[in-house]
């Protein structure tokens, strides 16, 4: 609500003040959809102006709608417009500061066609990420229950897991599909996913 983020920047602005204290950062844990829903863009200027030092870490996770469904976060659309309104309002006061956006593999739902169009946002985005999460179940979870049964608890539909070490790595290589040591996984899985024009010399390509 409106007097959350006038809570929120008001909180910030007070440790600011503190004596002694000359910088106060958010390197990480913002939700952006959060952010999204303030009217006036108040909190995410205050938050560029002062309190991020270059970088700030954000998780979309996915853009698979279908994944981000099953992991309970927003559509892809929600970050698109959060990075594109991050950008516009870091030019608005002259300043270079970038998102740097976390991704995690192979998370149940996540096919190998999945784990590509994730690459091949990250191509065009020109943002590939030097450490990628692999899913890993933990106990008590939603997506541990998904991994474990193959089933959405939520309504018992069945949802796709990749659990062979060969798929998982493949998924994991897609993400980081410009390194030569990932070359021949990334060329596996496109093969098998019946996505060979994805290799080759053309600009759209992910590994020659």
């Amino acid at each position: 609500t409106y007097g959350q983020v006038a809570q929120e920047i008001g909180q910030l602005r007070a440790v600011r003040a503190v004596p002694g204290v000359k910088k106060v950062f958010v390197r990480s844990g913002l939700r952006f959809d959060y952010a999204m829903a303030d009217r006036d863009d108040s909190f995410l200027r205050e938050l560029a102006e002062h309190h991020v030092s270059g970088q700030l870490k954000v998780a979309p996770e996915h853009v698979s709608d279908r994944v981000l469904s099953l992991m309970g976060k927003p559509p892809r659309r929600t970050y698109d417009a959060f990075a594109k309104k991050w950008a516009a309002i870091n030019r608005e006061l002259g300043l270079k500061q970038y998102l740097v956006p976390y991704f995690i593999a192979s998370h149940p739902g996540s096919t190998l066609e999945d784990a590509i169009e994730l690459a091949e946002y990250l191509r065009d985005s020109g943002f590939v990420p030097d450490q990628v999460q692999d899913f890993y179940p933990t106990p008590g979870t939603l997506a541990t229950a998904m991994y474990r049964t193959g089933l959405n608890p939520l309504d018992m539909q069945p949802v796709y897991v990749a659990k062979g070490a060969r798929e998982r790595s493949m998924q994991r290589a897609l993400l980081q599909f410009d390194r030569p040591e990932n070359r021949a996984l990334v060329i596996d899985a496109l093969r098998q996913a019946g996505r060979t024009d994805l290799i080759g010399s053309g600009p759209g390509c992910l590994v020659r």
